[in-house]
């Protein structure tokens, strides 16, 4: 079968109902494509109503939207212009600490590091890594690095010291922001490093290192108010974020300030449509990944919401933020909606102030959202939505409020995406309910490549570097790695083992081979009874259906 998970494909037949005018799209970049994972998509536009364009089995959304068309407004400047008129409403609240911050402080904190960084030699195009758990730090880093024109590079923070090596010889940074508790994994790189505030501070002892900043001693000792003059533009590169590669490890994925800009346009649509008030989001997903950076943080600050940030997900300690900062939108992750099925948990915290629940990152069934929806009260609505890193975090989003939605699906184009679906084989449109790639193009868009990845927990898995690891052990063979369909996680990965014929190997010695080299993820570990090294392509397209009873005898 092939080496990812089938899906269902659910797109709506339309007709020509007169003759729509469509203005000519801008010129984007050559569309992207991607192998779709197991989920139940389903493609219309903003309003749930498809427009016939005038390329086949195209679908666009009627709604058009689009970054400003001021090329020197970026994404820093283009979120503090919108919030000039409220600088005392909060942008910023830490949930570990109760630390706040207002828009006003928050651009003042921003231009005071942004110069600070200067000082350093940070300068346009430079790359600064950053390795830390979500904080109100770190959307502050975010933003004066990018005002700069200097790049963000984000980085796992439970990532091995190898994993972060590999970045590293990547992306080339010219400086690291890390936190004091995973100083022992960044330090041996030899780097200019900033120290962000934690409570853990005490586990940092090189204080004495002429290369090492601390983030508070920078923001006191700088004196500036503004944003320094610096000469940015919505074309100049913002982020580069790590995504898996097409056959190998994981690439950087550019994205610009007009990505950034046009995605948070996207995401809010319908907070501006229906005049919703200011809203306070919970931010427990982690802050490198594209969802947690663009989705929540950047495109909720922009439109003036409050954002809440947690340093690692904890089921009661989110409720009860939830409860103490009265938050109205949570963003999760399916692992995180299987833990808000436990009733007895939900029912002890006052959620009364919730309003949407959104899920994102891996696929999430309607019958699932059905269970948890009847712990919540009617009011609180459960949606989910679909994006890429490549997309900047956003494609598609469920709309509860449109009469057409389709509960477990991933909704309707958001404003400004165009798609189709085509034959992997033959790159020709498909009509409806067949398997096929799904192209997108959009203002979001970073450049083209498909994609093979493992969607575990919400987090890539690319099977092919678990392969090029288990190769690596001199008692294997041959190995293969797909997903494997599971209620918790999304999907897993499962390796196909083929050892040398006198091999004592066991599933407990390969298992502990890849956990030495690599951040613990759950894999189920099949040894294969066949001898012969089967080759890649016959292994993709023709390998046998994992065992189901071997797979639940591991859990």
């Amino acid at each position: 079968m092939w080496a990812f998970s089938f899906m269902f494909l659910v797109i709506f037949s339309w007709g020509r109902q007169g003759s729509p005018s469509i203005s000519p799209l801008p010129s984007y970049p050559t569309l992207s494509r991607n192998k779709l994972a197991a989920i139940h998509l389903s493609l219309l536009n903003t309003h749930g109503k498809v427009l016939q364009s005038q390329h086949p089995n195209l679908l666009i959304s009627s709604t058009p939207s689009a970054p400003p068309q001021r090329p020197q407004l970026f994404l820093t400047s283009f979120l503090f212009q919108n919030n000039a008129s409220s600088p005392h409403n909060l942008a910023l609240i830490g949930a570990d600490n109760d630390e706040i911050l207002a828009f006003r402080r928050l651009r003042v904190v921003v231009s005071k590091l942004a110069h600070s960084l200067l000082q350093l030699n940070i300068d346009k195009n430079n790359v600064v890594l950053i390795v830390a758990p979500n904080s109100i730090h770190f959307p502050v880093c975010f933003l004066a690095i990018v005002a700069l024109g200097a790049v963000v590079s984000n980085c796992n923070p439970s990532n091995t010291t190898a994993e972060i090596s590999k970045q590293v010889s990547d992306c080339k940074p010219k400086l690291i922001i890390t936190v004091p508790e995973l100083w022992h994994r960044v330090g041996e790189f030899n780097l200019p490093s900033i120290i962000l505030p934690s409570s853990n501070a005490s586990n940092f002892t090189d204080m004495s290192n002429s290369k090492v900043w601390y983030f508070s001693e920078l923001i006191i000792s700088n004196r500036a108010c503004e944003l320094p003059i610096t000469n940015v533009t919505q074309s100049d590169i913002a982020a580069l974020l790590y995504s898996s590669g097409t056959t190998g490890t994981k690439k950087g994925v550019i994205l610009t300030h007009r990505n950034f800009i046009a995605t948070s346009l996207m995401v809010t649509t319908d907070q501006d449509r229906y005049r919703d008030p200011k809203n306070v989001i919970l931010c427990v997903l982690p802050m490198f990944h594209v969802f947690g950076l663009a989705a929540i943080t950047y495109s909720q600050l922009r439109r003036g919401n409050t954002v809440v940030s947690m340093g690692k997900f904890e089921f009661e300690k989110a409720l009860g933020a939830v409860e103490k900062y009265r938050v109205t939108n949570l963003f999760v992750v399916p692992p995180m909606i299987i833990a808000l099925l436990k009733q007895s948990a939900v029912k002890k915290y006052d959620l009364s102030s919730l309003k949407l629940i959104i899920s994102g990152a891996a696929p999430l069934g309607a019958d699932v959202m059905e269970k948890c929806s009847k712990n919540f009260p009617p009011h609180v609505e459960i949606t989910q939505g679909y994006g890429l890193t490549e997309t900047c975090g956003i494609i598609s989003v469920e709309n509860p409020k449109e009469e057409s939605c389709l509960s477990g699906s991933t909704g309707t184009l958001v404003s400004g995406v165009e798609s189709q679906i085509v034959c992997i084989d033959t790159l020709n449109p498909i009509p409806p309910k067949q398997l096929g790639e799904i192209w997108v193009r959009g203002p979001n868009m970073m450049q083209d490549r498909i994609k093979e990845i493992i969607k575990c927990n919400g987090f890539q898995v690319a099977p092919a570097e678990i392969e090029g690891l288990l190769l690596s052990h001199i008692e294997i063979l041959d190995a293969v790695v797909i997903p494997f369909p599971e209620a918790k996680a999304g999907e897993v990965p499962v390796a196909y083992v083929v050892h040398s014929p006198k091999a004592l190997l066991t599933e407990d010695d390969v298992q502990n081979f890849i956990a030495i080299q690599v951040r613990q993820i759950t894999m189920c570990i099949v040894a294969s009874y066949c001898r012969e090294v089967i080759t890649m392509k016959a292994i993709e397209r023709n390998f046998p259906v994992v065992d189901m009873t071997l797979w639940n005898s591991k859990t």
